[in-house]
């Protein structure tokens, strides 16, 4: 939406990743809501996209003027599912940075046909735990609107201590898709468990990337938290009952069969990460043929997604 990018490219600090819906074709791809975009996803052999802002969404901006293009976003999205309402749903954009706005606007969003929304970790000081978002997610787990938690860039106190020293591209690769996105949303997503969200919530849904965003893989240790945390359950339970882990075009078995080994084939959810990750039709396929069953196939590739995001195939 370039009223959104001219937004956060005119912040004193703009986020840095924002060049990477920049580069190449990117920002031509994010912006086609049409023909390109269905294009594409006929030559991958995919019938319906869930689409989606990339970050940081409006989570940087004043709080004005994230409620204002949060709303425009979410118009913009709901006008595109509308004229291709077999192709396309959409998640809903919030205003996180302020957090007295985000109920209201999550359920206008739900009403206009959203069918979840995609927030980050953190807006500004604010963790995503904090619990000024627990009206929220509260809202979220009634409307049944699930919430996917998606990588941002890590502060800047964060960049200064684990990811500096190189230069500008290759920092800026190690805080984001090489390694920062993903140790930042894992955090995020454990913060939420330990601060008892889902024990006050037990009806809400998480839905993480790239397999889980490296939670999956640390579940042995991150168990050992719950117990000094007060936690009603360990997290392991949480993350099978209260997350939906999604592929995010990484097509490794290596990865599908851990995550088959700590969570259910039910909450594995098919998705590419366009237009970052363009995995052709025959990888697609091929990847598809790990699962051991049809039944397992059709789960992972949308019926799961079907089930979560309330869509009629």
């Amino acid at each position: 939406m370039p009223d959104l990018t001219a937004a956060l490219h005119a912040l004193p600090h703009p986020d840095e990743s924002l060049v990477l819906g920049e580069t190449d074709d990117n920002r031509e791809r994010l912006e086609d809501l049409e023909a390109g975009r269905i294009a594409a996803m006929d030559a991958q052999g995919i019938d319906l996209s869930i689409l989606a802002l990339t970050p940081p969404g409006t989570q940087a901006l004043p709080p004005e003027e994230a409620l204002a293009l949060s709303r425009a976003a979410n118009d913009v999205a709901a006008a595109a599912v509308a004229r291709n309402p077999t192709r396309f749903r959409s998640l809903s954009t919030l205003p996180m940075s302020s957090p007295k706005d985000v109920p209201a606007e999550l359920e206008r969003a739900a009403g206009r046909g959203h069918v979840g929304t995609m927030v980050y970790g953190r807006s500004g000081d604010l963790f995503l735990d904090d619990p000024v978002y627990d009206d929220f997610f509260g809202a979220a787990s009634e409307l049944g609107q699930p919430v996917f938690l998606h990588p941002q860039l890590p502060s800047g106190a964060v960049r200064d201590a684990s990811y500096r020293g190189f230069d500008p591209r290759t920092e800026l690769a190690l805080a984001t898709f090489g390694w920062g996105w993903h140790m930042d949303t894992a955090t995020a997503a454990l913060r939420l468990i330990l601060r008892g969200t889902f024990d006050r919530h037990p009806d809400l849904q998480v839905v993480l990337g790239h397999w889980g965003e490296a939670l999956l893989f640390w579940l042995d240790r991150a168990d050992s938290i719950s117990r000094t945390a007060g936690l009603r359950r360990s997290v392991s339970d949480y993350v099978r009952s209260n997350f939906h882990i999604t592929a995010s075009g990484m097509l490794n078995p290596a990865l599908l069969r851990h995550a088959l080994s700590v969570t259910s084939v039910d909450r594995l959810l098919f998705a590419t990460d366009y237009p970052f990750q363009r995995p052709a039709e025959e990888e697609i396929r091929s990847f598809l043929g790990y699962f051991s069953s049809e039944t397992e196939r059709r789960q992972f590739s949308s019926a799961n997604a079907a089930s979560l995001f309330r869509i009629d195939l």
